[in-house]
């Protein structure tokens, strides 16, 4: 659904039909995000003029302002990626328009799970794309059931291996 690494950020789900581009969250990591939520939280007001004790405060204390949500989507989803950059063109064989599925490679924690499944079978996580990809959400409703068995029993051979 959306990295762990955005779990510290807002997040909602997508919607069909919906329009995202790849952002680099204030957390590092890489996710999808709406352009109209990107331009909000750019468009927040700022004070024209402040007074020198104004910023000495805000040096010590700065702002928090909220970002833009991540937008989780579902494994199984379908996704079409559009200007696909020459780089990866040539690397995976695909085309600059693609039609992905959203999957997770890994149930481990604290790693990046979150990748697309080409329909030449390869797949790529999410992070190595490259931010402001554009994506449209074309189907949510063929997202796959996490099978929860299987997550458990990954996630416990990880814990054993790392031992």
């Amino acid at each position: 659904m959306c990295d762990y690494s955005l779990m510290a950020v807002p997040n909602r789900l997508a919607r069909e039909g919906e329009e995202l581009v790849t952002h680099r969250f204030p957390t590092g990591s890489l996710g999808l995000a709406s352009p109209a939520d990107l331009k909000c939280a750019a468009d927040r007001p700022t004070v024209a003029r402040k007074s020198a004790w104004r910023h000495i405060v805000e040096f010590f204390d700065p702002p928090r302002l909220t970002p833009a949500p991540a937008v989780c989507i579902p494994p199984g989803a379908r996704l079409e990626l559009r200007e696909v950059p020459e780089r990866l063109q040539q690397e995976l064989a695909v085309g600059p328009v693609e039609r992905v599925t959203f999957t997770q490679i890994s149930a481990a924690a604290n790693t990046y799970r979150d990748a697309v499944r080409f329909a030449n079978g390869r797949e790529l996580r999410l992070q190595d794309l490259r931010e402001g990809l554009r994506v449209c959400v074309l189907d949510l409703s063929v997202a796959e059931e996490l099978d929860l068995v299987r997550l458990r029993e990954e996630r416990a051979e990880f814990s054993y291996r790392g031992r």
